[in-house]
């Protein structure tokens, strides 16, 4: 199966749960109290803040992937929505990136013709993410289906710019993510560091940043490092995966995640770095853990 469609049925699966808002995850018996807390957080630098994507790890319950992250040191869970919020509450951790107000990732915001369905669903999900002490809540630019690049701004800048004061009311930050249009994404429209930042300079707002995906941009731009240094300021969050492949961040592919991470803290960025590789070693654990150590600069 593609990543495509991994990563579609895991949000599609992902959505169906946030219809039960509010509901807790059942108790499992998992579900003890943390000990030795300081014992495990105390061998991370604390340079980089650590969080890891649901839908990569969805063969583990919600329970048991919040014990084991907090045991490798992650502080947040990405991409859950409000029916995981009080599972993720019992663990002390944060939803670093909330979802369930997209429709998908191809009908976005660049089209008018979902910009009905899509202000209402962000209307009524900014003020739960709030509620919730959260901050990020993402957003998709959709697909470009012949749409010019001003098109596409400006469909953006029209439906997002009715939200943005409700963002901005609430504290909350809407995050476009960047995703490759070669290999997992195609057509998708916000697909370089520099149509991401165009947005942003038209939005001209603070609750409005991007979800730069490391490696979505190492596959559509590359130059990584230096696009983050010379964009960071539009920047709320971090998105890891090995490239090629989408799996394992270690010395099987091209990146010098050390080296980015590196980067990444000497902008001063405070945000989230969110784990999104699709685990190939049978102890998928083992691998997010390698991966928290690469990370941990």
């Amino acid at each position: 199966m593609s990543t495509n469609l991994n990563r579609r049925s895991a949000i599609k699966g992902i959505l169906a749960g946030t219809a039960a808002m509010g509901i807790p995850s059942g108790f499992s018996a998992l579900a003890m109290p943390m000990n030795n807390t300081e014992e495990q957080l105390g061998m991370l630098k604390g340079n980089i803040n650590h969080s890891v994507s649901r839908w990569c790890f969805d063969n583990l319950d919600l329970d048991t992937l919040c014990i084991e992250a907090k045991k490798i040191g992650i502080t947040g869970i990405d991409l859950v929505g409000p029916a995981s919020w009080p599972t993720l509450k019992k663990y002390d951790l944060v939803s670093t990136m909330c979802n369930g107000a997209e429709i998908n990732l191809v009908d976005g915001f660049n089209d008018l013709k979902f910009h009905e369905t899509l202000i209402k669903n962000y209307t009524e999900m900014i003020p739960l993410v709030a509620k919730a002490g959260y901050k990020n809540l993402i957003c998709f630019s959709g697909s470009r289906r012949g749409k010019t690049d001003e098109e596409g701004w400006n469909n953006c800048v029209i439906g997002l710019q009715k939200l943005l004061p409700l963002a901005e009311k609430h504290n909350v930050v809407l995050v476009m993510e960047l995703l490759n249009s070669k290999i997992d994404h195609k057509d998708y429209q916000c697909d370089r560091t520099s149509w991401g930042v165009a947005l942003a300079k038209r939005l001209n707002s603070e609750n409005f940043k991007l979800l730069y995906d490391i490696y979505h941009m190492q596959i559509d731009e590359g130059d990584v490092i230096r696009n983050i240094r010379g964009n960071h300021q539009y920047i709320a969050h971090f998105h890891t995966a090995g490239v090629p492949g989408r799996n394992e961040i270690d010395d099987t592919q091209e990146l010098n995640y050390a080296a980015i991470m590196k980067a990444i803290a000497k902008t001063g960025f405070k945000g989230f770095v969110g784990q999104e590789f699709i685990p190939k070693n049978p102890d998928k654990l083992a691998s997010l853990k390698q991966a928290i150590t690469i990370c941990d600069i």
